[in-house]
């Protein structure tokens, strides 16, 4: 007997997940089965509801569900309550748990994988939806010397700065509220690459040493990320780790066990 998992979003044809937990799966000899799902725009709580009635035990969510899934859960964790917003959810009995993982997992793979310090470092994030407030809690939590919120729709970044002021250094503008600064480390949050779209992003923010991080991914640069490199930046990053370590927190959040996760990273990297 296979017990059933799926990632769900709209769109969700270009979703590694499939691939990742069926890696872990192998990896850790667990009896899953793992799928993607298309829900319409206006059918999220249809969609997980026929999914559960097919036996499903948890699912992940992605864009642009996370929100819809925080008010569907019936019990939260931590973090997902802070960051009011869920990506995984687990299913038992008439209970719907709801848990984020997005931070943990950004936080994992610019510490650890990539290398990059975030304590004492200027970081801007652009975007103040679902995805951006997964993070604010875990960057905060790395005691950053600022972190910078930017958004086109000013007080969504207002809103954002105002729920987690008193947990670290954090300020909030639209994109030209920041021309002139710099920032170590730059991440973008918002869904504009999957769209072939570039924020309106003040190019003097970069310098050499920053890091550009995308938490979207393609087989090539994002617009972001190529945006990025115009500007000198040769320190470049998309989400597919963030991807690999966020699945691993769902992954041990249904299953109890923790995966290896640098070689399943490896494997989705582009041959170049």
């Amino acid at each position: 007997m296979f017990d059933l998992y799926a990632v769900i979003g709209n769109p969700i044809s270009h979703s590694k997940s499939p691939l990742i937990h069926t890696e872990f799966s192998r990896q850790t000899d667990q009896p899953l089965q793992y799928e993607a799902i298309l829900a319409p725009i206006d059918g999220f709580e249809v969609a997980v509801n026929n999914f559960r009635q097919q036996g499903g035990k948890g699912l992940n969510v992605t864009v642009p569900f996370k929100l819809e899934a925080y008010k569907l859960s019936t019990l939260l964790t931590g973090r997902a309550r802070t960051a009011q917003a869920v990506n995984t959810l687990k299913f038992d009995s008439d209970q719907i748990l709801g848990d984020n993982t997005d931070g943990a997992g950004l936080v994992r793979d610019i510490v650890f994988n990539l290398s990059t310090a975030i304590t004492a470092k200027r970081i801007l994030l652009m975007g103040a939806g679902g995805a951006a407030r997964g993070v604010i809690q875990p960057l905060l939590e790395q005691k950053p010397r600022i972190l910078a919120i930017a958004n086109r729709t000013l007080p969504k970044a207002r809103e954002l700065q105002r729920q987690f002021f008193s947990q670290g250094n954090i300020i909030s503008g639209n994109y030209l509220d920041f021309a002139g600064e710099h920032f170590d480390i730059i991440i973008n949050a918002t869904s504009a690459s999957l769209n072939d779209e570039l924020p309106p992003l003040p190019p003097d923010i970069f310098s050499e040493k920053s890091l550009a991080y995308d938490m979207m991914y393609r087989n090539e640069l994002t617009h972001f990320l190529q945006f990025a490199r115009q500007q000198g930046v040769k320190h470049l990053a998309d989400g597919i780790g963030m991807l690999v370590e966020q699945a691993a927190e769902s992954f041990f959040l249904w299953r109890g066990i923790r995966p290896e996760t640098r070689n399943v990273i490896e494997m989705l990297k582009p041959k170049a």
